[in-house]
């Protein structure tokens, strides 16, 4: 229905192959009917003005733009669109880490982004605090190699060479 009768309250009605929204008796909005869990249509012209600019924006030119600050990046982008069910839906997060990119840095939202992945936190909140306390400024430990353990059943790369086949 259009955004500025959010909150309003409307009248529906249902058919088979139709969904009808009336507002005081006016119909307001009709849509052909969906069925399928999580299905959703909206029209573009019931979208506010600012989100009526986030329909110009596509995944891949999403993902290009977060490329340019790094490919830690561009692959926190392309998770981030990925993990939504429609991409759509991950566009306005991808607008904030442009204007956390212009008020940071590229660098900084470069190591935010490699952190962020780093623990699984694929989320534009999780970014915003990562740059908010620095965090992105501390290297990533890399975990140490762990020592090969001595005990009598843990033969070792020696036994191996110059072995036979069999």
């Amino acid at each position: 229905m259009p955004y500025q009768l959010v909150r309003e309250t409307v009248d529906v009605r249902l058919t088979g192959t139709t969904v009808e929204l009336l507002h005081r008796g006016q119909r307001v909005a009709s849509h052909r009917r969906y069925y399928g869990r999580g299905r959703h249509t909206t029209h573009p012209s019931h979208r506010p003005a600012s989100h009526q600019k986030h329909l110009e924006w596509t995944p891949s030119r999403l993902i290009r733009w977060a490329q340019t600050f790094g490919p830690g990046t561009g692959r926190f982008v392309e998770r981030l669109l990925d993990e939504r069910p429609h991409p759509e839906q991950g566009y306005r997060s991808c607008l904030g880490l442009m204007r956390l990119g212009r008020h940071y840095g590229p660098e900084r939202l470069e190591a935010a982004c490699c952190r962020a992945l780093s623990s699984g936190a694929v989320s534009y909140r999780s970014v915003k605090s990562i740059l908010e306390t620095g965090l992105d400024r501390v290297p990533l430990e890399q975990p140490a190699p762990q020592p090969v353990p001595v005990h009598e059943h843990v033969r070792g790369a020696a036994y191996y060479r110059n072995r036979e086949v069999r």
